[in-house]
C-alpha cells in the first residue's frame, strides 16, 4: 500500500513539473513575438503627410501626377517607404515615387493613369525605416476623389491622350490585291502610347514599343483599303485642350517594307537616275581614254558599270526551311503573318543584317531570319 502511494505522489509531481515547463515555454514564446498592432500604434508618430499638389481635373486616359509632402521628426534614418491601397479608376505607373528633398521635407511625386470616369486616389501609408532597419509607426494619408472629364471624340479618335504626339517617319507598300500596309514610327510625351488603336482598318498592330510616362515611342502598322488616299486619325492634345488631326499620305512604294530606321517612302526613280548618272560617267571616261590615251581612266568606266550591274541584277531565289516564321517587319518580336508548312523557294528581294526579304507567291512581302534559310 505504501509503495502504491509513493508511485502516485511521484506521478503527480511529474505532471506538475511538465505543466510548469510548458507554461514557462509559452511565456518565453510570447516574449519573443513581434509587436502587436496596438503596440505599434502606441509608438510615437515620427512622420507627417499632407497633399502638396493634386490636379483640379483629370481626363479619362490621361497620365497625371500627385505630389505629397512628408515631414519627419527624426533627423537620421535610412528611407521612407510607401504603400498605396483602396484606389479606384486608376493605375499606378511606378512603384517608387520621384523624390525631392528640401531640408526636412520630402516631396514624393506619384504617376497615375486615369482608367475610368470615376477616380479615387489611394490611401498613402508611409513608414520610416531607421538606420538599423527598424520600422516606425506608419502614417496614412487618406485618398481623395478627383474630378474626371470623359472625352466625346469623333469616330477617328485613336485613344491617344498626350501633351504631344508626332509621326517621325512612315512607309506604305502593297500588301495584297486589295490592301496596302502603312508602317509608321511615332513619339509621344505624357502619354499611354500602348492605347493606340485605329478605326476602319483591315488589320493593325504594334511592332515595337518603348513606354515611358515622359517620352514614349512606337512602331505601328495598319493594313488599309487600296482606295484610301491617306491614313487619318486624331488624338487629344493636353496642352491645346482639343483634338488634333493626323494625316499620313498614302504614297505606295513598289519596294517592300524595309527596316524600322528606314520607313520613309522611297522614290524608285532615284535608282534610275543614279544608274543613268553612272552610265554617263562611264561614257565620258571612255571618250577621255580615246582622247588622252591614258588607260588609268578605265577605273571610271569599271566602277560605274559594276554599280549598274549590281543594281540592275535580277533577284535570286532562296530556300526557306519548313516551319519557319515569315515576319511582317525585320524585328525579333515582330508580327508573324505566315509559317511555312514545307520547304519554300522564294524570290529574294533584299537583305539586312540577320534578315532576308522575300516575295511570297501571293505577292506579299515578308522577312525571314538568316537561320531559317536552307543555304546561303
Amino acid at each position: 500500500m505504501r509503495l502504491f502511494l509513493l508511485v502516485c505522489v511521484f506521478l503527480l509531481a511529474s505532471a506538475q513539473s511538465v505543466d510548469l515547463n510548458n507554461s514557462t515555454n509559452t511565456q518565453n514564446i510570447n516574449n519573443t513575438t513581434f509587436m502587436s498592432n496596438s503596440e505599434i500604434e502606441n509608438l510615437p508618430k515620427v512622420i507627417y503627410l499632407s497633399y502638396e499638389k493634386i490636379p483640379s481635373r483629370v481626363l479619362e486616359g490621361e497620365i497625371f501626377t500627385v505630389t505629397i509632402k512628408a515631414l519627419s521628426t527624426v533627423k537620421d534614418f535610412m528611407d521612407i517607404t510607401y504603400t498605396a491601397t483602396n484606389s479606384q479608376g486608376l493605375k499606378l505607373l511606378s512603384e517608387f515615387p520621384s523624390r525631392e528633398i528640401d531640408s526636412r521635407y520630402y516631396y514624393e511625386t506619384f504617376h497615375f493613369l486615369a482608367t475610368s470616369s470615376t477616380i479615387r486616389l489611394p490611401d498613402f501609408t508611409a513608414t520610416l525605416i531607421g538606420n538599423n532597419n527598424e520600422e516606425s509607426r506608419p502614417t496614412t494619408l487618406l485618398g481623395k476623389e478627383l474630378n474626371v472629364i470623359s472625352l466625346n471624340p469623333k469616330k477617328d479618335f485613336s485613344h491617344i491622350v498626350a501633351k504631344e504626339f508626332e509621326i517621325l517617319e512612315y512607309k506604305t507598300t502593297s500588301y495584297d490585291a486589295l490592301h496596302n500596309i502603312v508602317v509608321f514610327v511615332a513619339t509621344a510625351s505624357n502619354c499611354d502610347i500602348s492605347a493606340l488603336s485605329l478605326n476602319n482598318v483591315y488589320k493593325q498592330g504594334v511592332e515595337s514599343i518603348t513606354e515611358s510616362y515622359f517620352d514614349s515611342k512606337i512602331t505601328y502598322y495598319a493594313i488599309i483599303d487600296k482606295k484610301l488616299e491617306n491614313l487619318s486619325f486624331s488624338y487629344f492634345n493636353l496642352e491645346k485642350n482639343r483634338f488634333i488631326p493626323i494625316y499620313i499620305p498614302i504614297i505606295v512604294d513598289d519596294d517592300s517594307v524595309t527596316t524600322q530606321s528606314d520607313l520613309k517612302p522611297k522614290n524608285q526613280s532615284h535608282e534610275i537616275l543614279k544608274m543613268a548618272a553612272a552610265a554617263a560617267v562611264a561614257v565620258i571616261a571612255f571618250f577621255i581614254i580615246l582622247w588622252r590615251r591614258k588607260y588609268i581612266y578605265l577605273i571610271f568606266i569599271l566602277l560605274p558599270l559594276t554599280y549598274i550591274a549590281y543594281v540592275g541584277s535580277p533577284s535570286k531565289e532562296v530556300c526557306i526551311k519548313e516551319n519557319s516564321n515569315i515576319y511582317l517587319l525585320p524585328l525579333v518580336n515582330g508580327t508573324i503573318f505566315e509559317t511555312t508548312s514545307s520547304v519554300y523557294h522564294l524570290k529574294q528581294e533584299d537583305e539586312i543584317k540577320g534578315w532576308v526579304k522575300v516575295l511570297l507567291e501571293n505577292e506579299k512581302i515578308g522577312w525571314v531570319k538568316n537561320e531559317d534559310i536552307c543555304s546561303r
